[in-house]
């Protein structure tokens, strides 16, 4: 097995900006604006790479409101 197919192996732990927004199913502007607004979590900073942790997005991501079901079966 190479290198290369061993890092495939997992799933990351840390995702960059772009992907911990497409992670939870947005864009990056809407990603950026969940985290500001405290939805998201704010990343961690390893040296000055910025890093989500994908167990706190799944958390935040668990902690969103559901959409509320239609007030009658006609709407």
């Amino acid at each position: 097995m190479t290198a290369t197919a061993r890092s495939h192996e997992y799933a990351p732990r840390g995702l960059g900006r772009e992907e911990a927004a497409r992670y939870v199913g947005v864009g990056t502007s809407k990603f950026d604006q969940m985290v500001m607004d405290g939805r998201m979590p704010h990343p961690k900073t390893i040296d000055r790479r910025r890093v989500w942790d994908r167990e706190a997005l799944d958390m935040a991501f668990d902690n969103l409101p559901d959409e509320a079901p239609p007030a009658n079966d006609w709407d």
